[in-house]
């Protein structure tokens, strides 16, 4: 069982005060379940649950960067609330621009967030996961990747490294009765493309006018995308229910119909290379 049935659940969420994060806890306070939520800005997650009812929330300021901070909250929510049932990675942010445009110091800060703040969190609740025969990870990934765009190569080396951390994850700990899930969103009415959350890099090259047109266009977008938080946020407790699969879980028609054609080229190319992959074995 990967998930309570007789009792309100216990959750973790990461990245709580804004996105998709804000509006799962929303969700989740509304239908009487406990939840830990961490963001580096307590204020701002108090602020945005202003009229909520928060009596079941522990907000806990963390930076995902620091392990030690990140097993102290670990520590907290299990002493609050006696357990941790599911944990949502969804902390990080984004970085939009070419590659020849990103800095080292760009790719080694988004890594730390993305990729070693989902691992921190995964390696602090896995024992208790473990002991209890119980447990549901979801890490959130993005369609961005099963398939990389010009300008998003940063974060989707990110998101790349997240999908193969949950595969590997998924398969370790499926005897001990734990789930893992990884959500991959398409574009969802949030402040992501406004705030802080991404970061529009200078076009310092000035070699590539058409990804700053679509930085430019990311601009405009605002209030065009196609998911609504809401349902995303409902959608998470149903990944969160299942007994079994999927692995990947597209939230969005946008991410749903791209990552079908990713698999259908994938499966192009395979078979286009595979004379040649073949061609390479020892003719023993």
């Amino acid at each position: 069982m990967t998930y309570p049935t007789d009792r309100p659940a216990v959750w973790f969420v990461t990245g709580a005060s804004r996105g998709l994060g804000l509006a799962l806890v929303k969700h989740l306070l509304g239908r009487g379940d406990q939840v830990a939520a961490t963001t580096r800005s307590p204020e701002r997650l108090r602020a945005a649950l202003t009229g909520a009812e928060t009596a079941n929330l522990l907000p806990l300021e963390v930076s995902l960067t620091d392990e030690a901070q990140v097993s102290a909250a670990i520590a907290q929510a299990t002493e609050r609330f006696g357990r941790i049932d599911v944990v949502v990675n969804n902390a990080g942010y984004g970085i939009l621009g070419a590659v020849e445009d990103t800095s080292t110091d760009d790719i080694r800060t988004l890594f730390d967030v993305q990729l070693i703040g989902t691992w921190s969190v995964v390696r602090g609740v896995l024992p208790q996961m473990r002991a209890s025969g119980s447990g549901h990870i979801i890490n959130v990934s993005s369609i961005v990747g099963l398939l990389a765009f010009p300008g998003w190569g940063l974060y989707s080396a990110a998101k790349f490294a997240i999908e193969g951390l949950s595969e590997a994850l998924a398969a370790e700990v499926a005897g001990f009765g734990i789930g893992v899930t990884v959500v991959e969103p398409g574009y969802f009415d949030t402040a992501f493309l406004t705030d802080d959350s991404l970061v529009l890099t200078d076009g310092s090259s000035n070699a590539y006018p058409a990804i700053l047109d679509m930085i430019a266009a990311h601009k405009e977008m605002p209030g065009t995308q196609p998911g609504d938080p809401a349902r995303a946020a409902a959608a998470f407790v149903v990944i969160a229910q299942r007994e079994n699969g999927p692995l990947h879980q597209q939230l969005g028609s946008d991410s749903s119909g791209l990552a079908e054609g990713k698999a259908d080229s994938l499966k192009a190319d395979v078979i286009a290379g595979r004379e040649l992959a073949r061609s390479t074995d020892y003719v023993r």
